[in-house]
């Protein structure tokens, strides 16, 4: 059963189908979606290039809650670093150009806006 589009769930899974879209039309090439492992999961990881990108999508419905992206602070940015060694580690990529990016996605009636934010973060340490 699909949570409800207006839940909080169903705003995440409809901003990350948008953000997967516009990333493609980017000229992005979508590898994996929802890259799960012991320590956690990724939302998208894809080519842009020759570059992996590890991309975090934060989604927000109206324009009260502040900006996405700002969901994304240095505790997240730790995990999803030590996701992104895992997933390099596991597919054993020792020598890739790799960066994160954030997608933050806002989800309004009249139209939804979505902003890449390249190279978001450096991989961040503090295990």
């Amino acid at each position: 059963m699909e949570p409800p589009e207006d839940s909080r769930i169903g705003v995440g899974k409809r901003g990350e189908e948008l953000a997967v879209r516009h990333l493609e039309e980017a000229g992005y090439r979508v590898i994996e979606r929802n890259y799960r492992c012991p320590l956690g999961e990724i939302d998208v990881i894809a080519k842009d290039g020759d570059c992996l990108v590890f991309v975090e999508v934060k989604s927000r419905r109206g324009g009260s809650a502040g900006d996405p992206q700002e969901a994304v602070g240095t505790r997240k940015q730790q995990k999803i670093s030590r996701i992104a060694q895992f997933y390099l580690k596991e597919k054993r990529l020792s020598n890739v150009r790799a960066r994160f990016d954030v997608v933050a996605v806002r989800i309004l009636p009249s139209e939804n806006r979505i902003t890449v934010i390249r190279n978001a973060f450096e991989l961040a340490y503090g295990w």
